[in-house]
């Protein structure tokens, strides 16, 4: 099969941009998609930090330190940004006014008012597409909780539940880095960095919270500079969201959690439906597994563990019986955005990649929890505003 070439410019060389090359080096894993990235050039204000793109990525042609440069290149299609959540305003909509397509990080943007700023961006450039990463939907447990939504197995939803708990931050040793800072990250903390993983099936469903109520936690107060002195930790660690979903047709609870502090898990990510006549549940804890719950009136109420076979959105030359992982799934997004870049909106498969307008939604979200946190009162969200 004769692919089509997307060629890509890398925006921060860090931990995703090499994950990214890593996709990319993987492509022939795929066996039924007509396009393909190519990684043409990177960009990184550390020298140091394109080296390894230089020494393992054959296809770059060029190392920037000033992105502007970069989006000066007439021979880049499309662009990966992967940068600390401050600079997300700037370069983006630098990036998008350059005409150049956008996969970008969450969470489009420090806080509201920048996000709001990227979103007037992309409705000035409107034929370039733009989409944010959010990899775990495309986990096959996952990709069959969205088929049973589709198929509105559920009846009437009693609660719905969805987290992300990353716990690489237990240790109180571990040196503070961008993210523990406001000025960096963002007052939402832990929001910020992994609420669009967990929010971008629920908005995608079409259950936007009417209302939140916050509970948002610091637990370590300081860590270590690398320099010999302990710095305070500004941000929050660990965020509980209670929400209220009225989708017009039901009203249910909803509770949105991200942790970075979570003992005993490692990038666990998980959503659990429950429903009067079918549940569901999957965390990648046990990625292999996805677990149902029929029920008819006066049956029995049992869950059932199926192993979900490695059965992808885009066929791989794995087979069924082999587990499934997060390079699969970052896979998986990226064939989705090079197939919406090569087809629009008449993709191989229906599952596209987290859209602007769903990071926006977070942002929402956030704000009105971080409102909820400072005065212990439930905050009522207005969408049509």
């Amino acid at each position: 099969m004769k692919r089509k070439i997307i060629r890509f410019g890398v925006i921060g060389c860090g931990l995703m941009g090499k994950e990214f090359a890593s996709s990319a080096a993987r492509w022939c894993h795929l066996t039924q998609i007509d396009s393909e990235p190519r990684i043409v050039a990177v960009c990184d204000a550390n020298p140091a930090a394109t080296e390894w793109f230089q020494d393992n990525v054959s296809s770059v042609e060029a190392t920037y330190t000033d992105y502007r440069e970069m989006l000066a290149n007439p021979h880049i299609d499309a662009i990966y940004c992967a940068v600390p959540h401050n600079l997300h305003a700037q370069i983006y909509i630098d990036i998008i006014e350059s005409g150049k397509h956008l996969l970008g990080e969450k969470p489009f943007g420090i806080d509201q008012a920048a996000n709001t700023l990227i979103m007037e961006a992309i409705e000035r450039n409107p034929h370039v597409i733009v989409r944010c990463s959010s990899e775990f939907p495309f986990f096959p447990g996952v990709q069959q909780i969205v088929q049973w939504v589709a198929a509105n197995k559920f009846g009437k939803i009693i609660e719905v539940e969805a987290g992300f708990w990353h716990s690489s931050d237990l240790d109180p040793t571990k040196p503070i880095n961008w993210k523990r800072r406001i000025a960096t990250n963002g007052e939402y903390g832990c929001m910020g960095d992994l609420g669009m993983h967990v929010l971008h099936l629920p908005l995608r469903f079409g259950w936007r919270p009417k209302s939140v109520r916050a509970l948002l936690s610091k637990i370590v107060p300081e860590r270590p500079d690398g320099k010999g002195e302990m710095v305070p930790c500004e941000t929050w660690d660990n965020a509980i969201l209670a929400c209220e979903v009225d989708t017009g047709d039901q009203q249910f609870p909803m509770v949105i959690s991200t942790k970075r502090i979570a003992p005993g898990h490692a990038n666990t990510w998980f959503i659990r439906i429950t429903g009067t006549k079918f549940s569901a549940e999957f965390t990648t804890k046990n990625p292999k597994q996805v677990s149902s719950l029929p029920y008819s009136p006066g049956g029995v109420q049992s869950w059932h563990v199926t192993d979900a076979p490695y059965k992808s959105a885009y066929s791989t030359i794995t087979g069924a019986i082999f587990e499934f992982g997060f390079s699969d799934s970052i896979l998986q997004m990226w064939a989705a955005f090079c197939d919406e870049l090569t087809h629009g909106k008449e993709m191989a498969q229906p599952f596209y990649c987290a859209t602007p307008e769903e990071a926006a939604s977070s942002h929402q979200v956030f704000t009105a929890a971080l409102a909820s946190n400072r005065t212990g009162q439930t905050i009522a969200l207005h969408w049509e505003e």
